[in-house]
C-alpha cells in the first residue's frame, strides 16, 4: 500500500480543521501555549491568527509551524 504524499501544512489552516484531521498535533499546539485548540474560536480562526492572538511572534509561529508539520510527517 502506498503511502499518501505529505501535504505541507500553512499557518493559514482552520485551526479546528487541522485538530480535527490530525487529533494529535494538539499536543504540540499546547506546548506552544495554543489552548484554544477546543476553543469555539478555533473553527473561526486559522493557526497563524490563533498563534498571533496569544502574542506569539513571527520567529516562534515558524517554529511552531516547523514542529507542526514534524509531528504531522513523522509522528513524533
Amino acid at each position: 500500500m502506498k503511502k499518501k504524499p505529505f501535504v505541507k501544512i500553512t499557518k493559514d489552516v482552520n485551526l479546528a480543521d487541522l485538530v480535527f484531521k490530525y487529533p494529535d498535533v494538539a499536543e504540540v499546539l499546547l506546548d506552544y501555549g495554543l489552548h484554544c485548540v477546543s476553543c469555539i474560536a478555533s473553527g473561526f480562526d486559522t493557526l497563524g491568527i490563533g498563534a498571533k492572538m496569544h502574542g506569539m511572534s513571527d520567529s516562534e509561529i515558524d517554529e511552531m509551524m516547523g514542529r507542526v508539520n514534524e509531528f504531522i510527517e513523522y509522528g513524533e
